[in-house]
């Protein structure tokens, strides 16, 4: 058996060597590092893919929700509303621009947003609401959406585990996570399901408006050279890795299914074992099962809930057994002594308190095999039984 890994990043470079390596040539040749042909041909591929109007590349997927809200000209002091459950990033950068930062609790099955702790989160400081697309599935973004409606709020979706996911609303029309609320951010960091080999991140809207102000952020706040027109700063894609991109976009669909196609064996083999909860979907294609055809959940991260208090002893059995594992997240954020605030209360945080002690996230990448998954599973259901 070949040895197992979180992400396998090399087996999947083998398939797309000959792309990559060349294009990477044509960029080292043309000198065209910053701004070139393959940033502006990934711009417009990407938009293409997602149908929306604008992308904006970026430096970082944590650049890219900064710039969003920077856009959005969101005040110092104005309250922005997001998850207790996610990776620290959502939250920085609310801080890092003096806004306030509001955190609720998530939905115990999904890992997303919880729309009652949301609605009872807004204030008449309330501006703005993050919701993040967890693991690789969106929130319930139709009910996200006619909340802001009602209050005048800005939707920023921090799509950086969810791109490729669809959403589909009740009357079964579908759109691309991240293209829903006023404006999205995601990562292109090399582990996400579209990474690049450094860092990497872009923006989407479909406000002319809002695009415009986005593009003279991300460069210095110039949209003529050397004359700055609003504060800026310097974050933009560079075409080595605009390069990578998009030897890997036209694969995207592809990874996703073998994503999907994984969880569905992971799912298969540990669903029925006692003290484990098997991921749940909030799509129409069913609950009990994972759709093999929809893309509904892209599943950047394949995370169980162990429920017998022995999360961390199998973390270490796995581990010694050659199995590599995550626990994401370990620590809520507002317990994380950078965004301690006395305004929060335990109480509002059960399902996080509780999620931060059971979830463990099994290797996921598009290199995955059935022998793989079969051993893993199998020291899975060795450990629990």
């Amino acid at each position: 058996m070949r040895k197992i890994q979180m992400v396998d990043l090399q087996g999947q470079y083998e398939f797309i060597k000959e792309k990559v390596n060349n294009s990477i040539t044509e960029v080292l040749e043309s000198a065209a590092f910053i701004n070139g042909p393959e940033v502006q041909n990934f711009q417009k591929e990407l938009e293409a893919y997602l149908d929306v109007k604008h992308v904006i590349p970026c430096a970082n997927g944590t650049d890219a929700l900064q710039i969003a809200m920077m856009g959005l000209d969101l005040k110092p002091g104005d309250e922005v509303i997001t998850v207790d459950f996610t990776f620290a990033a959502t939250v920085e950068v609310i801080a890092l621009l003096q806004l306030t930062p509001v955190l609720v609790d998530v939905e115990p099955d999904t890992f997303n947003i919880d729309i009652d702790a949301l609605k009872k989160a807004i204030t008449p400081k309330t501006k703005a609401i993050v919701p993040v697309h967890l693991f690789g599935q969106c929130p319930n973004m139709e009910a996200i959406m006619e909340i802001a409606d009602e209050h005048n709020l800005y939707v920023i979706e921090d799509n950086a585990q969810g791109i490729g996911a669809d959403y589909t609303f009740k009357n079964g029309k579908k759109q691309k996570s991240g293209t829903i609320g006023h404006v999205g951010a995601t990562s292109f960091f090399p582990s996400k399901n579209l990474g690049c080999y450094g860092d990497g991140g872009a923006i989407f809207t479909n406000d002319d408006k809002l695009a415009h102000t986005l593009r003279g952020i991300v460069n210095h706040g110039m949209y003529e050279r050397y004359h700055h027109d609003v504060v800026g700063v310097n974050s933009r894609l560079d075409s080595i890795q605009a390069a990578v991109l998009r030897a890997k976009l036209p694969l995207l669909d592809s990874y996703n299914q073998k994503r999907r196609e994984a969880a569905i064996k992971y799912t298969a083999a540990l669903k029925d074992t006692n003290h484990i909860i098997t991921p749940y979907l909030n799509a129409p294609c069913g609950k009990d099962g994972i759709c093999d055809t929809c893309n509904c959940h892209v599943f950047h991260q394949y995370t169980l809930r162990i429920t017998n208090g022995k999360r961390d002893e199998l973390v270490k059995f796995l581990n010694e057994n050659g199995i590599p594992c995550g626990v994401y997240y370990p620590i809520p954020l507002h317990k994380q002594k950078a965004y301690q605030d006395e305004r929060y209360n335990e109480a509002d945080f059960e399902v996080t308190n509780r999620l931060v002690k059971e979830v463990i996230s099994l290797p996921m990448h598009t290199e995955l095999d059935d022998e793989q998954i079969i051993f893993i599973t199998n020291k899975i259901k060795e450990f629990i039984n």
